[in-house]
């Protein structure tokens, strides 16, 4: 949930309430909202030290950080290293299957039409961004992905694929990385059991999904 600080500056409350299938299936998980803040807190720290231009500035509470005011791009980036989810059931590929390179996929970022996926073509006719922002986009999408990928692993995790949104900061108008990292948007697997520890545990009825959250948060040396 975000709340409007001032003209430059938002605060994101992080809430139980889970969501998946465009909001077509709804629940709870009890202290989600904590445990995706301190993740998603401690990942944009990592990332600011790299050098990833972001919209985080500074975690405020269990729940809330402080977050430059951006303007979205209305554009979902998937970044996928292995094959899973929709990837798989298009090419009839199993689950867990290693790509091999790095596959960078686009959605449209609309609830009311289920975020369909479109080609770097859809994006430029229909003017979502320029060619120099989506290079931009793919550019940080890439790095972000092998920063990440090494702090899981280092945790145990293989990072399957996740979801990145980007946005202009109302500050200088920098493209930013904006919206949120946490188990609800990255598919993490266990090195060595592949057991998930994402929201597929909610999605496919898995259970044990605060568990599998709060192992994440655990094994990335953090706590509440």
């Amino acid at each position: 949930m975000i709340y409007e600080k001032n003209s430059k500056e938002v605060q994101a409350y992080y809430k139980n309430d889970a969501t998946a299938f465009n909001n077509l299936k709804k629940g709870s998980i009890k202290d989600k909202g904590k445990i995706n803040n301190t993740i998603c807190c401690h990942l944009y720290e990592i990332l600011n030290n790299c050098d990833i231009p972001t919209h985080f500035i500074k975690k405020i509470d269990k729940n809330t950080q402080l977050l430059e005011k951006v303007e979205i791009v209305p554009i979902e980036v998937l970044v996928r290293n292995y094959f899973a989810g929709s990837l798989s059931k298009k090419f009839g590929i199993k689950e867990g299957e290693k790509l091999p390179d790095t596959l960078i996929e686009y959605c449209l970022k609309s609830d009311e039409l289920g975020d369909p996926h479109i080609s770097s073509d859809h994006i430029l006719t229909m003017e979502l961004c320029s060619e120099e922002t989506l290079e931009l986009i793919d550019e940080y999408s890439l790095r972000i992905n092998d920063i990440l990928r090494s702090v899981f692993y280092v945790a145990g995790l293989n990072l399957v694929d996740f979801k990145l949104e980007f946005g202009f900061s109302k500050k200088d108008k920098s493209l930013v990385l904006a919206d949120e990292i946490s188990p609800d948007t990255c598919r993490l697997w266990d090195i060595k059991s592949n057991e998930k520890l994402d929201k597929d545990r909610f999605r496919r009825d898995l259970g044990k999904v605060e568990e599998a959250y709060l192992e994440v948060m655990t094994r990335l040396g953090l706590k509440l």
